[in-house]
């Protein structure tokens, strides 16, 4: 009985010991996923970054959002149930609106310089990527957020983040909406 009982509290010590584990590294991983929350004229939204699996690409847009480029960016793109895109400068001056998302001033000027495009994390509802002029080294500023499954995007595009709040949001924006504040939380 003293054996069962010995053999039963070093399995449940053991299984304690594993879930403790476990939850350390999950709370680990998620502190190695910076969050981004965008704040708009219609709402807030924020979503998980995936740095492991995209370090160029989330380096690139964290030091955007550090730098307030987004601040004051309007939505250049919006197409329901398809995507939702903003990261253009010029959409700053409402007399620029015919040339938004096109052009060579469309972005930081800096690209990214690195094609993190891979099938780990696919173009789902919801998933945050990096557009490009054809070719994913090039991809700068310009974030997109798909509204639906898109699976035409996988393998072409990079996706370095995931929403984690506020899909309805990004569904509502509209083509002028404001990108008010972008910040790392």
């Amino acid at each position: 009985m003293r054996v069962r009982a010995t053999f039963a509290l070093v399995a449940t010590l053991a299984a304690f010991n594993f879930l403790m584990m476990s939850a350390a590294v999950r709370a680990q991983e998620n502190a190695d996923r910076p969050v981004v929350v965008v704040e708009t004229s219609k709402g807030t939204l924020s979503f998980e970054t995936f740095p492991n699996e995209t370090p160029a690409s989330v380096a690139h847009v964290l030091a955007l959002v550090r730098a307030k480029f987004y601040d004051g960016q309007r939505v250049h793109r919006a197409q329901p149930g398809f995507v939702v895109q903003f990261g253009d400068p010029q959409t700053r001056d409402l007399g620029k609106r015919d040339v938004w998302g096109r052009g060579d001033a469309a972005g930081s000027g800096k690209t990214v310089g690195a094609a993190e495009v891979s099938k780990k994390h696919l173009h789902v509802a919801g998933a945050v990527g990096l557009a490009h002029r054809g070719n994913p080294y090039d991809a700068d500023s310009q974030i997109y957020i798909t509204l639906a499954r898109r699976p035409e995007l996988d393998g072409r595009y990079v996706v370095f983040g995931q929403l984690s709040s506020g899909l309805d949001v990004a569904a509502s924006l509209e083509v002028g909406d404001e990108i008010r504040r972008v910040y790392v939380r």
